[in-house]
């Protein structure tokens, strides 16, 4: 008896089932393996994954490479997903300055208007003009505190903003309380001068003042036209602790605006939609649109040049023009983004609407044969390409204690939502659909400012702690949980993921309830919509309610909340659903493997 290998190549794990035939012609499964996928799904580099996963599955099942009878892959067809801003807005401040702060340890509260002088030239200042003090971090707060006391007597001191982090050590030591701003780092960039105003919020609250360009005009005394220049400053400064806005009369701003542009499919029924539009309509408008054969952005436009990336990304990776890749499916949803704001000292940014899109890429012919070839020529064995994802995948969810046909499946991997409806005769009706996990990694990272994807794949997987003392912590879900031990200190305070390996602290400083809202969202807006479009194209008579039985495969299918959300969503329709049980063993992992195993039992040899 010699071996038969099934190999489903994702867009983030390669998977391998290792099956043996018997004389009578069944199958015995001695084994699985899974690797990440090297490269772009679909292309060359995935043979080294291929390869690493391969020797894995073999050697865990006790067997030798050589014993390989024959390899099946799948059908591969590449996903990648790219960021279309509804509106990009690059301001950039000439003569001007804005610090946008959210330090721990501000002092004081409420607003204050003032000329800005610094620390060492106080001396220079004049009666009658309210001022706000630049103060080095070179200087001792005690001595600060004295010198502001004595001054104060001539001159109207009406606010401080502080390089080191000293303002309650200040603010204690004053005898009129004024609001005072600390952890300033770039302090030698404020310009003297210049009328500022700065606000510090109470515990607990945000600066309302200086998050409104209303209240921004009120302060500085602003006409219509420099209101509505400030308006990116404001947005920039929601949800902060202390702020700081310093006018320029002379100083310029302006916008360099790229318009968001239009998204037009070439289908049945020709149709254009404006990304302005938002998700839904994007998405209605292809539903429209029936058979997709392309998908064009508009030229100069940015939704233009994001597809252009994609095409061209493809293009470099197949080796074919880019105007051979085609784009066949794609799914938009409704996020925000953080746009940097050009001519501020502190990096601010400020959220604006945006839409994030998943893309089918499809090139003039699939590289799978070249992988096969390439697989063959290593290995010294038969290498075939044996079938389409989504008709594996329903093979091997099959194996899954409890079903039978007919029966659907949702093999969510990493780039695509894959249906499949099997019926009793045995006859597969499939479709695929743009945008899964990467497409939910993405949304995170973005929403939260993250720097890291890797971070916004960890919060995708995990649920979420806040450590509130070294021997207890506070579950997302409200429940506390204590320990014998102490916590590592280095996490008190701070925001958690609850991992199987212990505990991984997130950096950034974002509330545990942002975190989680964020997190269901772009799940909701991916997995929730892709399902019911994936399942609506492939039950019969397009009706939700005649599918009797689904069952979640593939990586997606492992989340902790999830499946649960399609089962609520589910449950109106009266469908069983559930995450698959492939083999009995593997999860709802090793499904489309498993089915490319299974397929060979319709072939008179291997």
């Amino acid at each position: 008896m010699r071996l038969i290998a099934g190999v489903d190549i994702g867009n983030s794990t390669t998977e391998v089932c290792i099956g043996e035939r018997g004389a009578d012609g069944r199958i015995v499964f001695l084994g699985s393996a899974l690797r990440p996928t090297t490269g772009t799904k679909g292309t060359l580099p995935n043979v080294h994954g291929i390869k690493a996963a391969l020797l894995a599955a073999v050697s865990a099942a006790g067997r030798d490479m050589s014993e390989l009878s024959v390899i099946r892959i799948n059908e591969a067809a590449p996903v990648i997903g790219d960021t279309a801003m509804e509106t990009i807005t690059e301001t950039i401040i000439t003569e001007s300055s804005m610090i946008g702060h959210n330090p721990s340890t501000p002092a004081g509260a409420g607003t204050a208007v003032g000329e800005i002088v610094s620390y060492g030239r106080l001396y220079e200042a004049k009666e009658g003009t309210p001022y706000l003090v630049t103060v080095p971090r070179t200087a001792d707060y005690d001595t600060v505190a004295a010198t502001v006391n004595r001054m104060a007597q001539r001159l109207d001191i009406r606010g401080m903003i502080m390089q080191a982090d000293e303002a309650v050590l200040v603010e204690n030591r004053l005898q009129k309380k004024i609001p005072i701003i600390d952890e300033v780092r770039h302090i030698e960039r404020i310009p003297e001068g210049k009328t500022a105003a700065i606000e510090v919020a109470l515990p607990g609250q945000s600066v309302r003042m200086l998050s409104n360009p209303y209240g921004i005009a009120t302060l500085l005394s602003l006409d219509a036209a420099a209101t509505k220049s400030v308006t990116p400053i404001a947005k920039s400064l929601i949800g902060k602790r202390s702020a700081v806005v310093i006018k320029s009369p002379g100083g310029i701003m302006k916008e360099n605006i790229l318009p968001a542009g239009a998204v037009s499919f070439e289908a049945t029924v020709p149709t254009t939609v404006n990304i302005d539009e938002g998700a839904e309509a994007i998405m209605r408008a292809m539903a429209a649109a029936g058979e997709i054969r392309n998908i064009h952005g508009q030229s100069a436009t940015n939704v233009g040049q994001m597809l252009s990336r994609i095409r061209d990304g493809m293009a470099q990776v197949s080796g074919e023009h880019a105007s051979d890749v085609r784009i066949t499916d794609m799914l938009a949803v409704d996020t925000l983004a953080p746009v940097a704001i050009a001519g501020a000292l502190a990096g601010e940014t400020c959220m604006e609407k945006a839409v994030g899109i998943a893309a089918m890429v499809r090139t003039r012919q699939l590289p799978m044969q070249q992988i096969a070839d390439a697989l063959a020529r290593d290995l010294n064995t038969r290498v075939i390409v044996a079938g389409v994802e989504a008709v594996m995948a329903s093979l091997g969810a099959l194996t899954t204690p409890g079903t039978r046909v007919p029966l659907a499946i949702l093999d969510m991997g990493g780039g695509s939502t894959d249906a499949a409806l099997i019926d009793e005769n045995g006859s597969v009706e499939l479709t695929h659909c743009a945008g899964a996990g990467e497409l939910v990694s993405m949304l995170i990272q973005t929403e939260l400012g993250l720097g890291a994807r890797t971070t916004a794949e960890q919060i995708k997987k995990y649920p979420l702690g806040k450590v509130e003392s070294l021997f207890h912590l506070r579950l997302e879900s409200g429940e506390m949980q204590f320990f014998d031990g102490s916590i590592d200190p280095r996490l008190f305070g701070h925001v958690v993921l609850m991992s199987p390996e212990g505990m991984i602290r997130i950096d950034e400083d974002i509330p545990m309830e942002k975190i989680v809202q964020v997190r269901r969202e772009a799940k909701r807006k991916v997995f929730v919509t892709n399902a019911l479009r994936a399942l609506r194209r492939v039950a019969p008579e397009h009706e939700l309610r005649r599918i009797p039985n689904v069952v979640l495969v593939g990586g997606s299918a492992e989340d902790f909340e999830i499946p649960e959300m399609l089962m609520e969503e589910f449950a109106s329709y009266r469908i069983v659903c559930g995450r698959g049980n492939i083999r009995g063993s593997e999860g709802p992992r090793n499904a489309v493997a498993t089915g490319l195993v299974l397929s060979s039992m319709g072939e008179a040899s291997v």
